[in-house]
């Protein structure tokens, strides 16, 4: 079944990589560079997945991911981040993420994660 992927992130290497696996997959993919944006687009859509990218400009992953549990919504949200330290891993999960991948990553781990949660649902 097809799921609809919301891509957050101010990469675009990482969007392109990230959008290109997940139509591969056979899910329908949004795609934003920051965190204002995504919440915006929130407004309009219900993804069933966030890949959310931790640090961007103007709100960071942390807020997107705290406005989105404030909500009450539960979607899955899958933060990324080239900072791997175990606190900041931490308090991306406290805050309400379910997976947290450490960039660079391999596509077969997100494909993996992306597929155990919407699994999961």
């Amino acid at each position: 079944m097809k799921k609809q992927i919301l891509i957050v992130d101010d990469e675009p290497h990482i969007v392109t990589s990230l959008r290109f696996l997940m139509e591969k997959a056979g899910h329908e993919v949004a795609a934003v560079g920051n965190g204002a944006n995504a919440l915006e687009l929130l407004e309009t859509i219900r993804p069933d997945l966030i890949l959310l990218d931790l640090m961007m400009p103007k709100v960071d992953g942390f807020e997107v991911c705290r406005r989105i549990r404030a909500d009450g919504d539960e979607v899955k949200i899958i933060m990324l981040s080239a900072r791997g330290q175990e606190t900041e891993i931490q308090q991306a999960l406290a805050i309400g993420a379910d997976a947290y991948i450490t960039k660079p990553f391999s596509t077969a781990e997100v494909v993996a994660q992306v597929d155990q949660l919407l699994t999961d649902e």
